[in-house]
């Protein structure tokens, strides 16, 4: 065989192999995993939630730059991905490991691998505690056995959830789209934020004060001698509290055991340590 005949024969076997390795690369790019709706998961079908809904949501919990996102049941990663557009740190804690290695891939097309983060993990093997941020598209069942640990983050947090609630913690607020045909059946946002805990007995100048909470609401006495005032409209937004007691309005902050602010018209100071 004369050189030259040897040397066109290895470059026609080296296009061969290329295009071979083309066509493989492409035929892998074709069959990147693609969810389809209604597949089953670990503990519920996936359904994605729609783009404008993700919008309302991340609104209504008024995500920011500082804030901490953490996405329960990720899915393909658009709420992550939506926040992180947001100038906000997110991460989606997700079962499937297809969704979140296309949830990742999608991050890094986005050029947001430094703000959105994916892990495979199942939720209730999940430490979210630090999220400032929680959003959620879960069945009712599994929302109310979240629901302690939701409870027990700090006050403050901004929990948000597709169309399924928490039981009877009733929403802070609800927004339901209209006339939105790529939201369906789930159009509807629900908002809580994580109240402080002040249920039990608290000690104030004036008295003994007894407090029943239930969620964002709470009731009680305040003793002071042989007679007691009954506690009224007793409301928590995250730390802040607000309560009457006869036509006196008190106003203030609760950290941990203790409890500080003003009430009546001149904004005279209370405060108050919860008995031992």
């Amino acid at each position: 065989m004369s050189r030259s005949r040897f040397v066109r024969q290895s470059v026609w076997m080296l296009s061969l192999s290329l295009i071979a390795v083309v066509a493989f690369a492409q035929a892998a790019v074709c069959a990147e995993y693609e969810p389809k709706v209604g597949q089953a998961g670990k503990d519920v079908i996936w359904v994605p939630t729609g783009q404008d809904l993700v919008s309302k949501m991340l609104d209504m919990a008024k995500v920011t730059p500082q804030d901490y996102v953490i996405d329960l049941g990720s899915g393909d990663g658009r709420t992550v991905i939506l926040a992180a557009k947001r100038g906000a740190r997110a991460l989606g804690i997700e079962y499937n490991p297809d969704m979140v290695d296309l949830s990742k891939r999608t991050a890094a097309r986005e050029g947001l691998l430094d703000k959105a983060q994916f892990v495979k993990a199942d939720l209730f093997q999940s430490d979210f505690s630090q999220a400032t941020v929680l959003t959620m598209f879960l069945m009712p069942d599994i929302n109310l056995k979240l629901r302690p640990q939701i409870l027990n983050m700090k006050p403050g947090t901004r929990v948000v959830s597709n169309t399924f609630t928490m039981d009877d913690w009733i929403p802070d607020e609800t927004y339901t789209m209209e006339d939105n045909s790529e939201c369906g059946f789930y159009c509807t946002a629900l908002f809580w934020i994580v109240p402080a805990k002040v249920e039990g007995t608290w000690q104030l100048p004036q008295g003994e004060l007894k407090l029943t909470q239930s969620f964002q609401r709470f009731s009680g006495t305040l003793k002071s001698g042989p007679s007691s005032k009954g506690v009224l409209d007793g409301k928590l937004i995250g730390d802040q509290i607000t309560f009457s007691i006869g036509d006196v309005r008190y106003s203030g902050r609760v950290s941990g055991d203790t409890m500080q602010g003003t009430f009546g018209p001149g904004g005279s100071s209370w405060s108050a340590t919860r008995a031992k």
